[in-house]
């Protein structure tokens, strides 16, 4: 892994490929750290020749804290979102996609195929209609649009979701990180070993719970998408999972009828992760916009 300046903070990154192949540039979501994102998925990207790379939003992992800025109310936001009034936040969503256009500028990289998953959706959105230019495609996956009108979480999963352990204890973390996975991942489980050792794996490499504050701040300072995501031009594809809790499948629907062209894939039985069995519907999905003369080939 590695480290560059990028628009006024350090971010730590890694990368996979060739150097000289089209870049996908992977956004992963609330609170989660760029090894989130399943090897199985980034080597078959790899495979098709694409040069991956993931990397730390803001606030998690091994990239910049905002811990000067404060730690938001958790009640306050509630209050502020539920009364549909302004939610102040230490910075937004549109400040965390100039993030991943300054990665890209750190990089030397012109343009890129963008990937983002839940809040990486969200930032990848706004990436897509903000830096047209920089867009080569979009992949917007288990995502929304901020509608207000669009059915919320289910109270198992925001209340797993809210619900994170006081106790700095690393197996008390990782327990909690395997159970939150379960109620989200719906009928598509994982391994329940392999999210043990990924979430111990997270947490030894860092754990920071005011930074997920921020970021949820950030999401519910940013509002309703849709007016902004009419001006995406790039190809778009929408993924979500038909059976997800955390942002329902409506989410994805809402996403897919605001932007232009976009494609709308739903996948039946996922919930809000990327387990195995997803991953070859994922990768097709993302192909159809970032290579569609390959998939109509194979078709």
């Amino acid at each position: 892994m590695a480290r560059v300046a990028a628009n006024g903070i350090e971010i730590e990154y890694d990368e996979f490929g060739a150097p000289d192949a089209p870049a996908v540039l992977m956004i992963m979501g609330l609170g989660a750290q760029l090894v989130r994102w399943p090897m199985n998925l980034v080597e078959a990207l790899v495979a098709r020749g694409y040069r991956v790379i993931r990397y730390d939003n803001r606030d998690v992992g091994l990239s910049t804290k905002f811990d000067a800025m404060g730690t938001p109310s958790f009640a306050l936001m509630a209050v502020s979102h539920i009364l549909r009034r302004p939610v102040r936040a230490p910075y937004s969503l549109t400040d965390m996609a100039a993030d991943a256009v300054g990665l890209l500028d750190a990089l030397g990289i012109e343009r890129a195929h963008i990937v983002g998953a839940s809040m990486g959706g969200m930032i990848a959105q706004l990436f897509a209609a903000h830096w047209p230019e920089r867009t080569l495609s979009l992949t917007s996956i288990m995502s929304t649009t901020g509608n207000p009108a669009l059915p919320g979480a289910s109270l198992q999963a925001m209340g797993i979701l809210l619900r994170r352990p006081r106790s700095a204890d690393v197996e008390a973390i990782v327990a909690h990180g395997v159970r939150a996975s379960k109620v989200v991942a719906a009928r598509l489980q994982e391994d329940e070993a392999f999210m043990m050792e990924r979430y111990r794996e997270e947490v030894t490499r860092n754990h920071h719970p005011a930074g997920f504050v921020r970021q949820m701040a950030a999401i519910l300072a940013d509002g309703d998408r849709r007016a902004r995501l009419k001006a995406i031009t790039a190809p778009a594809v929408v993924v979500h999972g038909t059976e997800d809790p955390l942002v329902p499948v409506e989410g994805g629907r809402d996403t897919a009828a605001h932007v232009p062209g976009a494609r709308l894939v739903e996948i039946p039985g996922m919930g809000h992760t990327l387990p195995p069995d997803v991953i070859p519907a994922v990768v097709a999905a993302f192909e159809s916009v970032a290579n569609p003369q390959r998939m109509s080939r194979a078709a």
